[in-house]
């Protein structure tokens, strides 16, 4: 329901009327002779602009008018929650879609208040939750935005909007590295690194939900607290993770601990949040501290060890090659924006996925193809749009309602804060999740 303000004269009669928004009252609304009110309603949206490569990208608020209408396929939604990640100013500028404002928050969950003339998951005051696209020109942190239906999920009742908003993002770059990369398995051993990040929190909880074993390094003791207090839903008191290793004062043997943990067979799978490249010398202390080099990752790695890594400008010498041969183990790249970037791809993550994920809301056939039918495959998905990874969306909305996931969340903020955890964010200094809640 949109709260109205009639505004009247002495002598009752309406002369004018606005419409409240979030708190905030709209410019006049025009009274018709036909009793119907003609008006333009103002909404902030966040945006980041950096003038040049290389600086630090600022946020601004910026005035938006009335949406255009519902094309065929979109959804408007009312947002009630937004996630804020940070922005890969680099990759939009290599895939040509960064513009003078970038938009900023693109995690949400809310409330569907109109459809296209061709949707057919969604209906009006369905709640929904998804993740804009890379190319959308919405932003998130706003009270109304427009999406194609193929980018929302229906959002369980018992899910809070802050919590569907804050993990579908970290759920999804879960399911990419630890299904889709390291194909987990109920015998494999996970190290996940800086297991306490919001990140890391879900991964741990997704291996051990596959009956994975899972290992984790914590970065202070407070995230060593945290971990070791980790347990699965249904009140089961095994702890979510079988060790935590403390490397906040740069003394723990990492790849020793590992080994000591399998029986010094090494970890199947090591998902890191960043690697040391170079000696520690050259590096900043904290970051070195923290950090594992990546000849420890090579050395805890056991015999077809899969490294699962973030770091993008990783450079392995011809000894790490060389050890990596003789172990059989691979080293795959997360880049959870495959499934934006790539609809070929998209598919065939999809073959892998459908055994573990299951599509359970939306009957979304699917081919496989070799090499000879990539190009049809292709324009298959081209024209299923971002409906391939719905499955996924929708598997991890079933877990947050079992409780299964549990997201590392900070408290919900308000609107006119968003700028300033944005900036938080964009620094790589927020330990938990931060949501913006309307």
């Amino acid at each position: 329901m949109v709260p109205f303000l009639f505004v009247e004269d002495d002598t009752g009669e309406e002369l004018e009327a606005r419409v409240v928004i979030c708190g905030e009252v709209t410019q006049p609304l025009q009274m018709s002779q036909f009793g119907c009110c003609v008006f333009q309603v103002t909404m902030k949206a966040l945006y980041g602009q950096q003038n040049s490569p290389g600086e630090e990208m600022t946020f601004v608020f910026q005035e938006r008018e009335n949406l255009p209408a519902c094309r065929e396929h979109d959804v408007k939604v009312q947002v009630r929650a937004c996630a804020l990640s940070w922005v890969d100013t680099k990759l939009l500028s290599e895939i040509q879609l960064k513009g003078e404002l970038v938009p900023v928050g693109r995690e949400i969950s809310g409330v569907v208040l109109e459809v296209g003339s061709k949707v057919t998951f969604f209906q009006p005051d369905d709640e929904v939750v998804g993740i804009l696209p890379l190319d959308s020109e919405e932003s998130g942190v706003c009270e109304v935005v427009l999406v194609h239906e193929h980018y929302l999920v229906h959002k369980p009742q018992k899910v809070c909007w802050a919590e569907a908003a804050g993990a579908v993002r970290d759920g999804l770059r879960a399911y990419t590295a630890l299904h889709c990369l390291a194909q987990v398995s109920p015998s494999s051993s996970v190290l996940v690194l800086d297991g306490a990040s919001p990140f890391g929190t879900i991964a741990i909880q997704l291996a051990q939900h596959r009956g994975a074993k899972v290992i984790s390094t914590a970065h202070s003791l407070e995230d060593k607290q945290y971990l070791e207090r980790l347990r699965p839903a249904g009140g089961v008191q095994q702890p979510l993770v079988a060790r935590v290793i403390d490397v906040s004062h740069g003394k723990a043997d990492v790849a020793e601990s590992c080994r000591e943990e399998t029986g010094g067979l090494g970890v199947d799978v090591v998902l890191e949040a960043g690697v040391r490249l170079y000696s520690a010398e050259d590096e900043p202390a904290s970051k070195s501290q923290l950090l594992p080099h990546k000849h420890d990752i090579i050395t805890l790695l056991g015999v077809g060890g899969r490294w699962i890594t973030t770091e993008r400008n990783l450079q392995l010498d011809p000894p790490d090659s060389h050890s990596l041969f003789l172990k059989g183990a691979t080293v795959s790249f997360l880049n959870d924006e495959i499934w934006n970037l790539s609809n070929v791809q998209q598919g065939k993550y999809l073959n892998i996925l459908w055994d573990n994920v299951g599509n359970r809301k939306r009957n979304i056939s699917y081919i496989w193809a070799d090499a000879a039918g990539l190009s049809s495959l292709g324009r298959t998905f081209s024209a299923l749009e971002g409906s391939s990874w719905i499955p996924i969306l929708e598997d991890i909305m079933e877990k947050l309602s079992n409780s299964i996931f549990r997201p590392q969340l900070d408290e919900p903020i308000p609107l006119y804060e968003a700028k300033v955890s944005m900036e938080i964010v964009q620094k790589n200094q927020a330990r938990k999740r931060q949501v913006i809640q309307f």
